[in-house]
Protein backbone atom coordinates (compact mmCIF):
# COMPACT_ATOMS: atom_id res chain seq x y z
CA UNK A 1 0.00 0.00 0.00
CA UNK A 2 1.06 3.52 -0.89
CA UNK A 3 1.24 6.08 2.27
CA UNK A 4 1.19 10.04 1.60
CA UNK A 5 4.77 10.09 1.33
CA UNK A 6 4.60 7.90 -1.86
CA UNK A 7 2.01 9.35 -3.22
CA UNK A 8 4.27 12.63 -3.16
CA UNK A 9 7.46 11.38 -4.40
CA UNK A 10 5.30 10.04 -7.33
CA UNK A 11 3.60 12.85 -8.13
CA UNK A 12 6.73 14.95 -8.29
CA UNK A 13 8.40 12.64 -10.32
CA UNK A 14 5.42 12.42 -12.86
CA UNK A 15 5.47 16.49 -12.93
CA UNK A 16 9.49 15.85 -13.86
CA UNK A 17 11.19 12.82 -13.99
CA UNK A 18 14.09 14.79 -13.92
CA UNK A 19 14.03 16.08 -10.54
CA UNK A 20 16.85 15.21 -8.45
CA UNK A 21 16.74 13.29 -5.13
CA UNK A 22 17.76 15.81 -3.27
CA UNK A 23 15.18 18.74 -4.43
CA UNK A 24 12.67 15.27 -3.54
CA UNK A 25 14.37 15.39 -0.17
CA UNK A 26 13.90 18.98 0.24
CA UNK A 27 10.20 19.29 -0.34
CA UNK A 28 9.51 16.35 1.66
CA UNK A 29 12.07 17.38 4.51
CA UNK A 30 13.38 14.10 4.41
CA UNK A 31 17.21 12.51 3.58
CA UNK A 32 18.17 11.75 0.61
CA UNK A 33 19.05 8.32 1.08
CA UNK A 34 15.60 8.14 2.30
CA UNK A 35 13.97 8.92 -0.84
CA UNK A 36 16.29 7.16 -2.84
CA UNK A 37 15.48 4.33 -1.42
CA UNK A 38 11.37 4.60 -1.29
CA UNK A 39 12.14 5.46 -5.16
CA UNK A 40 14.07 2.02 -5.59
CA UNK A 41 11.27 0.22 -3.52
CA UNK A 42 8.56 1.91 -5.64
CA UNK A 43 10.25 1.21 -8.83
CA UNK A 44 10.89 -2.49 -7.66
CA UNK A 45 7.16 -2.67 -6.73
CA UNK A 46 5.84 -2.28 -10.45
CA UNK A 47 4.39 1.38 -9.45
CA UNK A 48 7.48 3.37 -11.56
CA UNK A 49 7.23 1.64 -15.17
CA UNK A 50 9.83 3.75 -17.03
CA UNK A 51 11.52 7.42 -17.05
CA UNK A 52 10.59 9.28 -20.36
CA UNK A 53 10.74 12.34 -22.39
CA UNK A 54 7.37 13.78 -23.96
CA UNK A 55 8.08 15.42 -27.53
CA UNK A 56 6.66 18.16 -29.08
CA UNK A 57 5.07 15.99 -32.20
CA UNK A 58 4.50 19.17 -34.50
CA UNK A 59 8.30 20.07 -33.71
CA UNK A 60 9.37 16.63 -34.97
CA UNK A 61 7.18 16.33 -37.70
CA UNK A 62 4.19 14.29 -36.14
CA UNK A 63 1.62 16.98 -36.29
CA UNK A 64 -1.07 14.90 -37.49
CA UNK A 65 -2.92 12.91 -34.61
CA UNK A 66 -5.36 10.55 -35.46
CA UNK A 67 -7.49 7.53 -33.47
CA UNK A 68 -8.53 4.49 -35.63
CA UNK A 69 -11.41 2.64 -34.39
CA UNK A 70 -10.80 -0.91 -35.69
CA UNK A 71 -13.35 -3.88 -35.77
CA UNK A 72 -11.56 -7.65 -35.71
CA UNK A 73 -12.62 -11.51 -35.98
CA UNK A 74 -12.75 -11.76 -32.22
CA UNK A 75 -13.21 -15.42 -32.30
CA UNK A 76 -9.66 -16.27 -33.84
CA UNK A 77 -6.31 -13.99 -33.60
CA UNK A 78 -7.35 -11.29 -31.18
CA UNK A 79 -3.91 -11.80 -29.48
CA UNK A 80 -2.29 -11.85 -32.99
CA UNK A 81 -4.12 -8.84 -34.33
CA UNK A 82 -3.60 -6.62 -30.69
CA UNK A 83 0.39 -7.56 -31.37
CA UNK A 84 0.58 -6.17 -35.26
CA UNK A 85 -1.35 -2.77 -34.59
CA UNK A 86 1.29 -2.63 -30.63
CA UNK A 87 4.27 -3.44 -33.80
CA UNK A 88 3.39 -0.57 -35.72
CA UNK A 89 5.70 2.51 -35.47
CA UNK A 90 3.52 5.23 -36.04
CA UNK A 91 0.97 3.79 -33.29
CA UNK A 92 1.19 4.91 -29.66
CA UNK A 93 -1.64 3.49 -28.12
CA UNK A 94 -3.54 0.30 -28.69
CA UNK A 95 -7.04 -0.34 -26.16
CA UNK A 96 -9.19 -2.89 -26.90
CA UNK A 97 -12.76 -1.96 -25.88
CA UNK A 98 -16.18 -2.74 -25.63
CA UNK A 99 -18.48 -1.89 -27.95
CA UNK A 100 -18.88 -2.05 -31.61
CA UNK A 101 -15.71 -1.80 -32.50
CA UNK A 102 -13.05 -4.02 -30.91
CA UNK A 103 -9.91 -1.50 -31.01
CA UNK A 104 -9.06 1.62 -30.39
CA UNK A 105 -6.10 2.83 -31.77
CA UNK A 106 -3.99 6.36 -31.59
CA UNK A 107 -1.59 7.53 -34.25
CA UNK A 108 0.80 10.16 -35.13
CA UNK A 109 1.69 10.97 -38.44
CA UNK A 110 3.23 13.96 -40.85
CA UNK A 111 -0.26 14.52 -42.85
CA UNK A 112 -2.98 12.94 -44.28
CA UNK A 113 -1.15 10.90 -46.63
CA UNK A 114 0.86 9.51 -44.38
CA UNK A 115 -2.11 8.34 -42.55
CA UNK A 116 -3.45 6.80 -45.75
CA UNK A 117 -0.36 5.17 -46.42
CA UNK A 118 -0.65 3.16 -42.71
CA UNK A 119 -3.99 2.30 -42.95
CA UNK A 120 -3.35 0.79 -46.53
CA UNK A 121 -0.16 -0.57 -46.14
CA UNK A 122 -0.08 -1.52 -42.21
CA UNK A 123 -3.65 -1.82 -40.93
CA UNK A 124 -5.55 -3.36 -44.03
CA UNK A 125 -2.60 -5.96 -44.15
CA UNK A 126 -3.67 -7.31 -40.68
CA UNK A 127 -5.37 -10.91 -41.46
CA UNK A 128 -8.41 -10.89 -38.52
CA UNK A 129 -9.48 -6.90 -39.33
CA UNK A 130 -12.71 -6.31 -40.54
CA UNK A 131 -12.92 -2.39 -40.90
CA UNK A 132 -11.66 0.75 -39.52
CA UNK A 133 -13.07 3.89 -39.34
CA UNK A 134 -10.57 6.90 -38.63
CA UNK A 135 -11.45 10.39 -36.93
CA UNK A 136 -8.67 13.07 -37.03
CA UNK A 137 -7.71 15.62 -34.38
CA UNK A 138 -8.03 18.93 -35.43
CA UNK A 139 -6.87 20.67 -31.74
CA UNK A 140 -6.06 19.25 -28.72
CA UNK A 141 -7.39 20.75 -25.72
CA UNK A 142 -5.54 18.57 -22.77
CA UNK A 143 -3.43 15.52 -23.05
CA UNK A 144 -1.24 13.81 -20.20
CA UNK A 145 0.05 10.54 -19.47
CA UNK A 146 0.10 11.75 -15.08
CA UNK A 147 -2.61 9.63 -12.93
CA UNK A 148 -4.20 11.87 -10.49
CA UNK A 149 -2.87 10.24 -7.30
CA UNK A 150 -4.22 10.29 -3.36
CA UNK A 151 -3.55 8.40 -0.49
CA UNK A 152 -7.46 7.14 -0.30
CA UNK A 153 -7.45 5.84 -3.99
CA UNK A 154 -4.40 4.05 -3.62
CA UNK A 155 -5.89 2.40 0.04
CA UNK A 156 -8.65 1.26 -1.67
CA UNK A 157 -7.04 0.74 -5.01
CA UNK A 158 -3.75 -1.61 -3.54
Amino acid sequence: MLDAIDVRILSLLQRNARIANAEVARDLEMAPSAVLERIRKLESRGYITSYETRLAPKLVGLGLTAFIFVKSDETSGWEATSDALASISEVQEVHNIAGEDCFLVKVRLRDTDHLASVLRDKLRVIPHIRSTRTTIVLETVKETSQLKLDVETQEVAT
